[in-house]
């Protein structure tokens, strides 16, 4: 193992952890902004996506960056449909005549 392999494992792994431990602590009121700034961080990731698909030249790398691009953008559009029903649970209703 090389040692920058091993440091971009140990740098995996911290953030892995350290994540983890930041989200687990959030308390339910704040889940949607939480949301909404997930969702340009998984913006950022489909930006990177199209960044290394200017570089890859080999057919495994064209499957795992399908693959990634196909993850982000799922998380992406998912992420924003789920903040959207979730801040229409804070909009007026409109009332009806069964309501007055």
């Amino acid at each position: 193992m090389t040692p920058v392999l091993l440091a971009d494992l140990t740098v995996f792994v911290l953030s892995v952890l350290v994540g983890f431990e930041v989200i687990t602590k959030v308390p339910a009121t704040l889940h949607t902004p939480l949301m909404s700034g997930s969702n340009a961080i998984h913006g950022v990731v489909v930006v990177g996506v199209m960044i290394v698909a200017a570089s890859l030249d080999t057919t495994i790398g064209y499957v795992l960056l399908f693959v990634a691009a196909v993850f982000a953008a799922a998380n992406v559009v998912g992420g924003y449909v789920v903040t959207d029903r979730m801040l229409e649970m804070f909009r007026a209703r409109p009332k009806t005549e069964a309501g007055r």
